[in-house]
């Protein structure tokens, strides 16, 4: 039988509080409203980041117009982003291409970073493996099909996306 605490709580059960009307900031008599440019700019620099948390495991996706993806779990997805970053204990599996790429957990699949690929000493990376930049710490694992990015492809890749999204 289920119990009506907390969000279950039935309404009649106890008396709620009127929602107040929240009475906006006094603003000064010389202060500029922000102009739509300054709007812009605002909305430009939010970043979109996923975390997926210690205990969280996500599987069959494809994520796409993220900027940094944080991977504390386990992934099992197709992802396009700027950033990913997996931690000590994070595992990502399947087919990823970033600008940066920080391996401190385990990669198995096919990844291919446009700028640096930085797989710190507790980092696992297996499969195809394509990069600009590499660096590898001490005590990391790197194995698989590895090899540099052509810079010409990269550049054509970096433009072809930009008018993609334009």
């Amino acid at each position: 039988m289920l119990q009506k605490d907390g969000f279950f709580r039935n309404r009649r059960d106890e008396s709620f509080r009127q929602n107040q009307p929240i009475a906006p900031a006094p603003v000064a008599a010389n202060t500029p409203a922000p102009s739509i440019e300054t709007e812009k700019k605002i909305d430009e620099r939010k970043e979109s980041k996923l975390v997926v948390g210690p205990d969280i495991k996500l599987k069959g996706v494809e994520i796409s117009d993220c900027d940094t993806l944080v991977v504390e779990g386990r992934v099992d997805a197709t992802l396009d982003a700027r950033i990913l970053e997996i931690a000590e204990n994070g595992v990502f599996q399947g087919t990823i291409a970033v600008d940066q790429a920080e391996i401190r957990g385990r990669f198995e699949g096919e990844i291919t970073v446009r700028k640096q690929l930085v797989i710190q000493g507790t980092g696992k990376v297996s499969g195809k493996v394509r990069y600009a930049k590499i660096k590898v710490e001490e005590g990391a694992e790197l194995s698989g099909d590895l090899a540099v990015l052509d810079k010409s492809a990269t550049a054509l890749n970096v433009q072809t996306k930009r008018v993609a999204n334009a």
